[in-house]
């Protein structure tokens, strides 16, 4: 059965309501701007026997900075039992852009243009060691480059995880 999905204009009527909504992203991302309501549940901490097993007939509400994250962890909670995961269509892009109510922190840089940085980093010293001090370091940036066709491949980025356990991200 498809995820369910819901617009996030949706959003201040359904915590008006009383239901949940959790925000997947990493904690650095929610702290800089997250949807007012919004309990943070980081993706890669999200206990989903907590959500599957808590008795609500109840929807919970997903969002994580544009959906992507959100789908991941519906799917989890849907195979650990949860009857109703919604995921939020755009997710915090989308709420901010429908005028939803938004408390703002301190701005960081996404997950995802860290992981670019990292990536565009290391492929760049591997290429200038290879070329200038040893033809073994050319390694690096395949293997780098062979990490970013895996994450292609499979919509699951090891760099991406490794930098949401980082202090910066916590």
């Amino acid at each position: 059965m498809p995820i369910s999905t819901i617009a996030a204009v949706e959003l201040p009527r359904l915590l008006d309501e009383g239901h949940t909504l959790i925000d997947v992203r990493a904690p650095a991302e929610y702290k800089s701007a997250h949807v007012d309501g919004a309990n943070s549940t980081p993706l890669d901490s999200l206990n989903s026997d907590k959500f599957a097993h808590n008795g609500s007939e109840k929807p919970i509400y997903i969002l994580c900075q544009t959906g992507k994250r959100a789908r991941i962890a519906a799917e989890k909670l849907e195979k650990a039992g949860l009857k109703h995961p919604v995921v939020v269509e755009g997710g915090t892009l989308a709420a901010i852009e429908a005028g939803v109510p938004i408390l703002r922190g301190r701005r960081t840089i996404s997950i995802e243009r860290q992981v670019r940085i990292a990536a565009g980093s290391l492929v760049f010293i591997g290429s200038m060691l290879g070329l200038f001090v040893s033809p073994g370091f050319f390694g690096i940036p395949a293997f780098i480059g062979a990490g970013l066709v895996f994450a292609g491949i499979t919509d699951t980025c090891g760099m991406g995880m490794m930098l949401t356990k980082c202090p910066w991200n916590r």
